[in-house]
């Protein structure tokens, strides 16, 4: 069983910056991990993923802006975001399949555990 928390979010004006953090529980080394937001009225949306290797993918509305990265050690994924606007605003989660991928993938439902999520708003 795999437990996911989120931490980081809050309140940022319109090109600032924010670092998220997942932090994890049980056997996540070796899986990708990836990030999904949501704002309400709409469906979750992939954000960007990390394979275990490091290799990353990111949506085309957060690419050259956002970064993944990980900490296998701490197992902690990173999800840093720069120059922020407000359709960055959402919940953010994290999310690891219950086994591994064949690839990083940006479907939702590829992922079995998820964390709670965290809050950023970011005002213009």
């Amino acid at each position: 069983q795999v437990q996911l928390v989120e931490s980081g979010g809050g309140l940022v004006q319109a090109g600032e910056s924010l670092r998220l953090s997942c932090t994890a529980s049980g056997r996540t080394t070796s899986v990708p991990m990836a990030w999904f937001r949501q704002v309400p009225g709409k469906e979750r949306e992939f954000v960007g993923v990390i394979s275990w290797s490091g290799s990353t993918d990111y949506a085309d509305s957060v690419q050259g802006r956002f970064t993944i990265s990980r900490d296998n050690a701490k197992n902690t994924v990173y999800l840093q975001m720069n120059t922020l606007n407000p359709e960055d605003t959402g919940v953010y989660y994290c999310a690891a399949p219950r086994f591994p991928l064949q690839r990083p993938s940006r479907s939702q439902y590829a992922y079995a555990y998820w964390g709670q999520g965290t809050q950023v708003t970011v005002s213009s």
